[in-house]
């Protein structure tokens, strides 16, 4: 049951809000950052990355794989932001 849950929601959460935090940071580095556009080809691939990954969650609702996704997207943002950017939130 609990590897199940794991499968079908935690997991595709996950790598969901990897795949969208480092697209919008790849299209952010070449567009922003004075990279070459190949980051932002990057990001573009793997934002359609994400959409798929979403897909493959184990709830049929969008909109309450979307709303139990936004609670891990912002704690992944803030991981994200304390690793690649070196962002320490203020408590």
């Amino acid at each position: 049951m609990v590897l199940e849950v794991f499968l079908d929601l935690v997991l595709p959460g996950v790598l969901a809000a990897a795949a969208e935090l480092g697209g919008t940071w790849l299209v952010w580095q070449g567009i922003r950052g004075n990279r070459s556009w190949l980051w932002a080809g990057g990001g573009f691939l793997v934002l359609a990355l994400y959409g798929l990954i979403v897909t493959f969650q184990g709830e049929s609702s969008f909109g309450r794989i979307m709303a139990a996704y936004g609670g891990l997207f912002i704690a992944g943002a803030l991981v994200w932001g304390m690793g690649a950017d070196g962002y320490h939130p203020d408590l």
